[in-house]
């Protein structure tokens, strides 16, 4: 009988997977990364991706995109980002913002891309909690529009 993963092991996995993505952060400390700012602000996020400049990438779990997400960003859970990586452009003429739910798991993702080559990565700072506090506009998953 095969049961569904508990709450404990998806924690787990998602740790894990985390913790793969952030193996290389040590050395994103170095001169690479201080070429690029790692973070901008909540408000800055949303000016730029209304204004439809940057590419905005959502990194929660579904079950966290459950609770609304913004329209047009790209939805791609960090414990897929090893397979569907080639979604994310390298290009720096297309800036990317990446926001997870407190800015924790984007901070480590946005480190590690940049030591993988990414120069066009930042994350945003608060993430969708403070993006929901603010009372901005939100949909459900399925329901958004793309970018």
């Amino acid at each position: 009988m095969t049961h569904a993963p508990s709450s404990d092991s998806r924690r787990l996995a998602l740790r894990g997977a985390l913790a793969l993505l952030g193996a290389f952060t040590l050395a994103a400390c170095g001169a690479d990364a201080a070429k690029t700012p790692l973070s901008l602000s909540l408000e800055e996020g949303r000016d730029l991706f209304e204004a439809r400049q940057v590419l905005l990438i959502d990194i929660r779990e579904p079950r966290e995109h459950a609770s609304g997400v913004v329209s047009g960003a790209l939805l791609l859970p960090a414990s897929q980002f090893k397979y569907r990586m080639a979604e994310i452009p390298k290009d720096p003429a297309q800036p990317v913002l990446i926001i997870c739910n407190t800015q924790n798991r984007s901070r480590i993702l946005v480190r590690t891309m940049q030591q993988a080559g990414w120069s066009n990565v930042r994350y945003v700072r608060g993430g969708m909690s403070t993006w929901a506090r603010q009372g901005w506009p939100m949909v459900r998953p399925g329901a958004q529009t793309s970018s």
